[in-house]
């Protein structure tokens, strides 16, 4: 099994921007990642406080069309639009900001749009994160991180993990050097394709029955 792609040539990254305060400590180290990307790779940011969405509702196993709003539209637009996707979210209650989580949601109604492809169309792009958080200890985001990684991997996306840095009063990541700096090479880490807990184990007991054979 192998759970690396290649990237493609003509990349495009959509920042969507999670925080309830404007200019945050996440929205900081994400500027800071963003500035490192080569100029010729465009760059669209999206604040979810100046795009708001109105609660995400399942309507699947309904009949009839589900109005979409211009909000909506602009947003799956954009997702779609992207190669690579970074959702910047402060580390709310230990997971993602409510703004985000609802946006993820909408994830799900999109799978169902008849035409549309939504989960063909996302295999392959990649989906990164970068949060501020209060507590230094960073196993923490643990959950996070799970969720996000699950999110790709249902979607059969790559997932460039989490840039955490430590912020709780405006603009104090600022002064997390060990952040700022894994902020300047976070886009060029590796992208595997992201797996679930039990295509991981799979693909360990893989490896590891080939090494037997190979010592055999």
């Amino acid at each position: 099994m192998t759970n690396h792609s290649p990237r493609p040539a003509d990349r495009s990254f959509l920042f969507v921007l999670g925080s309830s305060r404007a200019d945050g400590n996440t929205g900081i180290l994400a500027r800071a990642a963003a500035e490192a990307l080569p100029a010729d790779i465009p760059q669209r940011w999206i604040d979810l406080n100046s795009l708001p969405l109105p609660d995400f509702q399942d309507g699947r196993h309904e009949e009839g069309d589900w109005p979409v709003s211009e909000a909506e539209r602009t947003l799956r637009e954009a997702t779609l639009e992207a190669t690579d996707i970074v959702i910047a979210s402060p580390l709310y209650w230990y997971t993602l900001s409510a703004q985000t989580k609802r946006y993820l949601d909408y994830w799900s109604g999109w799978l169902g749009v008849p035409g549309l492809d939504f989960k063909k169309r996302m295999a392959g792009r990649t989906l990164w994160a970068v949060a501020a958080m209060a507590d230094e200890d960073e196993a923490v985001a643990d959950g996070m991180s799970t969720t996000l990684n699950n999110t790709a991997a249902y979607l059969r996306m790559r997932f460039g993990g989490v840039l955490l840095g430590n912020g709780s009063r405006p603009g104090q990541v600022r002064g997390d050097e060990r952040a700022l700096i894994r902020a300047k090479t976070y886009f060029e880490g590796e992208t595997p394709l992201a797996l679930f807990p039990q295509e991981k184990r799979a693909e360990q007991e893989e490896r590891a029955a080939e090494t037997a054979g190979a010592t055999a």
